[in-house]
Parts: structure tokens; C-alpha cells; sequence
């Protein structure tokens, strides 16, 4: 019944802040039902302080992909979706936290929380790294050869986003300590700093995973051309209404799938970070 009750409540605050961010437009409708689906799996079999850590993330990376929009406008019709999530972003984001937390419930041990850390640090430090690595004064890098390319051409990196991407994993690793060290002190025990680890195991994993993301778009992701904008794209279908041409990568490999299997190796590396500590 305490298993019910859990998955309750978290299907009604997932649902409520889902519905909150499509009318904010940070969501898409099937993004609503990506959230809810998410939230109510972390929520309900994680318990409230994984709960809170995703809407760390979420709100964090809404907030900052409103930021400078203007600016950022130009570069929609490189990025294969927008900035109002649909079901295949937030199942991207959250659906391995959402895995690890039925794992959680079904075995109580520290270290799937720790990869948890790892997979939440990981789509926050990319999700940061991008909204903000855009706005670099200079052009980026290809992760892959160091050559200058566009801003927002997948797998570049810039100094400005790389700072973006540490910053967006230190935030999931001191919402974790934050979060288990209130819990530890509610419940009377004497060991508060017990999970002092999360910082330094989000930063490695969140860099790590988002390195990963850089490497996987500068290399195997699918790849589009325009020939009527003469731009590079994620789209298959472009923005101005044309077909693209496939250019490079693994045609099933789109941008969704790429955050999916990079907050995958988060959670591995978080794991062996844990392991070590």
C-alpha cells in the first residue's frame, strides 16, 4: 500500500509540474506525458529525494533554455527539436534515472543512487553545456579533430560550454549532498555527511557523460545537409520545409538516443567513481 501511495503522489507531482511547464512552454503535450511517466517511476520507487534531484535538472535546464532565447533563435534549425521538450526528449533525459529507480526499489543499495547522480549529472552538464556553449564569443571545436566549426553543429565544444558543463554536473552533486544530508538530519541520524561523495562523483560522471554525448554528435549521430539553405541539421526534414540529404552517421542514431546512451555511461561512471571512493 506504501508503494502505491508513493507511485500517487508521484504521478500528481509530476503531472502538476508537467502541466506547469507546458503552459511556461519549456514542454511539449506528449512531453507532459514523458514527464509524467518519468517522474512517477523516480518519485514513486526512488522516493522523494531522487524526486527532488530531477526537478533540479528539469528546472534548472528549462530556466536556462528561456536564457538569451533571442540568441539562440538563429541556431533552431541546426538542433533536430526545440526547446519545449516532447516524450522522446524527457524519456531520453530521465528514462535511464527511471530504470535505476526501479532497480532502487527492488534493491536497496547506495550505489544505483550513485548512478543515478551520475545519469542526472550527465543530461544536466550537456543540457547546460549547450544552452549556454552557444553563446561563446568564439567558434567551437569538433571534440573529434579540433577543428573550427559553426556554433551548434553537434559534437563542438567551447570553453564557455565546457565551464557551462562542469557547472551543470557540481549542481546535481550538491543537490544530492544537500538533499541526503536534510534527510539524514529529519531522521535523527548521526552521519550527515555520510553522502559527501555525490560532489565529486557527479562532476567526473556528469564530464564524462557529456564528453561521451560530444563525442557520439561529432562522429556516429545522424547527419543532415539542406540544399536550399546550404545548412547542416538534425532534421531530416528542415525547418524552411525541405527534405535533407543524409550526410553522416548511424541513421537510427538520432540526438534523443544520443542523450540517452550518454546518461547511460554517467550512471557507469558514477558507479566506478562510488566504487572508488
Amino acid at each position: 500500500m506504501q508503494s502505491l501511495d508513493n507511485l500517487l503522489m508521484g504521478l500528481v507531482l509530476s503531472g502538476v509540474i508537467g502541466l506547469l511547464a507546458y503552459r511556461r512552454g519549456s514542454l511539449a503535450r506528449s512531453g507532459v506525458l514523458g514527464a509524467a511517466l518519468v517522474g512517477t517511476a523516480i518519485f514513486g520507487l526512488g522516493g522523494w529525494v531522487w524526486g527532488l534531484i530531477l526537478i533540479a535538472f528539469f528546472v534548472s535546464s528549462s530556466a536556462l533554455s528561456h536564457y538569451r532565447e533571442a540568441a539562440k533563435a538563429s541556431l533552431a534549425e541546426k538542433f533536430a527539436k526545440g526547446h519545449r521538450r516532447d516524450i522522446g526528449q524527457t524519456l531520453a533525459n530521465g528514462g535511464v534515472g527511471a530504470i535505476l529507480a526501479l532497480a532502487f526499489a527492488l534493491w536497496k543499495d547506495p550505489i544505483l543512487f550513485a548512478a543515478f547522480v551520475g545519469a542526472m549529472a550527465t543530461v544536466n552538464a550537456d543540457t547546460w553545456a549547450t544552452e549556454l556553449g552557444v553563446l561563446n564569443p568564439s567558434p567551437p571545436r569538433l571534440i573529434t579533430n579540433g577543428q573550427r566549426v559553426e556554433v551548434g553543429t553537434s559534437g563542438a565544444v567551447s570553453q564557455l560550454g565546457m565551464v557551462a558543463s562542469l557547472a551543470g554536473a557540481l549542481f546535481i552533486g550538491l543537490a544530492a549532498f544537500v538533499l541526503w544530508f536534510m534527510e539524514r538530519i529529519i531522521a535523527g541520524a548521526n552521519d550527515p555527511l555520510t553522502y559527501l561523495w555525490a560532489i565529486p562523483t557527479a562532476l567526473v560522471a556528469g564530464l564524462a557523460g557529456s564528453l561521451w554525448d560530444s563525442l557520439l554528435g561529432a562522429s556516429v549521430q545522424a547527419m543532415y545537409h539542406c540544399p536550399r539553405c546550404a545548412k547542416d541539421t538534425e532534421k531530416p526534414l528542415h525547418g524552411c520545409g525541405t527534405p535533407t540529404q543524409y550526410q553522416r552517421g548511424w541513421r537510427w542514431l538520432n540526438n534523443d538516443l544520443v542523450n540517452l546512451l550518454s546518461s547511460a555511461v554517467g550512471a557507469l561512471a558514477a558507479t566506478v567513481v562510488f566504487l572508488l571512493l
